[in-house]
């Protein structure tokens, strides 16, 4: 099941619960004692900044698979999320020496140098959103450096990132994604359990352990397994993205109300899932929608917590940001402080690497 830690920063008690979250999760994880007081110590940090900064704001921990679907070791993921003023200044906020007042003297800069991973995003008027993954020694294969799902040498470097929000603070998510790589090829699914709570978390935990069984097979094949697999549950919406990266070919299917689009150069192409629930009622036919991919391409796999309506990410330095913060700022800005998610939200990027454009 999808364990999340939401937590709500908007005073100064919830910067305890921040830390504990954290620990939690590095628990989760299996961190040792030193990792485990870094992600601790990044919490911290980023939660005191929502409140001196932002006025409040939402910290999101999760353990999450080692970046490039390779492994089954599993990070700390950090999100920090805010509707604050935003910052003028992102690189001086991000230098060692520069702390925020009242907090552990720690700062960005020393948040960043800890992490495996880290990416900020901030607008002025429309607020910041902070990632940081933190992960065993032995896990971390690039540190500050992308999640690539392939060297940043091969023909097509990519990486895949994701949020997941349950739904009212529940402890579980109903959503589940996951990235699994097969030699040259990658694939993404998304999956959405029947309603909330831990039934629905079952059903797209199943899902996510039959995508790593079989991720080999193409998207309509998989979802035909799947439909098997989720059988006596109470059944998802699953959408399935496979990436041929050596050819540089995507192809797509989906059953459900599982959201994907498609960045391609300037505008953003909507691939269609078909009507039905996965491990309930599979249609007859499901065709897959292919299209080439490159290095202008973004894809969003999303469930339906995301309004129908949502505008995709039009900052083009979202493009080569992390794919886990590109994620999060189109949660962040398909809803408001005053409008939470009206259900699971999960939002998985599949984007290539920074070496791989142009």
């Amino acid at each position: 099941m999808t364990r999340v830690w939401d937590v709500p920063v908007h005073d100064s008690t919830r910067v305890r619960d921040a830390r504990v979250a954290a620990e939690d999760a590095a628990a989760l994880a299996g961190l040792d004692g030193p990792r485990t007081a870094d992600a601790a110590l990044v919490a911290t940090e980023l939660a005191t900044n929502l409140l001196k900064h932002a006025r409040g704001g939402q910290l999101l921990v999760e353990a999450v698979a080692a970046p490039g679907g390779r492994s089954e070791a599993l990070l700390v993921q950090i999100v920090a999320v805010d509707h604050g003023p935003g910052m003028s200044d992102v690189p001086a906020a991000l230098g060692d020496g520069f702390s925020t007042a009242g907090s552990l003297g720690a700062g960005l800069g020393t948040c960043r140098r800890v992490s495996d991973d880290f990416d900020l995003h901030s607008v002025p008027g429309r607020g910041t959103v902070a990632l940081a993954r933190i992960g065993n020694a032995a896990v971390s294969t690039d540190r500050h450096g992308p999640a690539d799902a392939s060297s940043p040498h091969s023909p097509a470097a990519v990486r895949a990132g994701g949020v997941n929000i349950p739904f009212r603070g529940g402890d579980c998510s109903g959503d589940a994604w996951t990235c699994v790589r097969d030699g040259d090829l990658l694939t993404l699914m998304m999956a959405d359990g029947l309603g909330h709570g831990p039934e629905a978390a079952r059903a797209s935990a199943a899902a996510v352990a039959e995508v790593r069984r079989s991720a080999h097979l193409p998207p309509a094949e998989l979802l035909r397994r799947l439909d098997g697999a989720l059988r006596g549950t109470r059944g998802a919406a699953v959408g399935v993205a496979r990436l041929d990266l050596r050819a540089g070919r995507l192809r797509f299917a989906g059953i459900g109300n599982i959201g994907a689009r498609l960045r391609e150069g300037d505008s953003w192409r909507h691939l269609v899932s078909r009507p039905g629930i996965v491990g309930v009622h599979r249609p007859t036919t499901l065709p897959e929608t292919e299209a080439d991919w490159a290095a202008d391409r973004l894809l969003v796999l999303h469930s339906d917590g995301l309004p129908s309506r949502w505008t995709p990410p039009a900052d083009h330095r979202l493009l080569s940001a992390d794919p886990a913060l590109t994620a999060a700022v189109t949660v962040r800005d398909a809803g408001s402080s005053a409008r939470p998610v009206r259900d699971d939200t999960a939002v998985a990027v599949l984007s290539p690497s920074p070496s791989d454009r142009p």
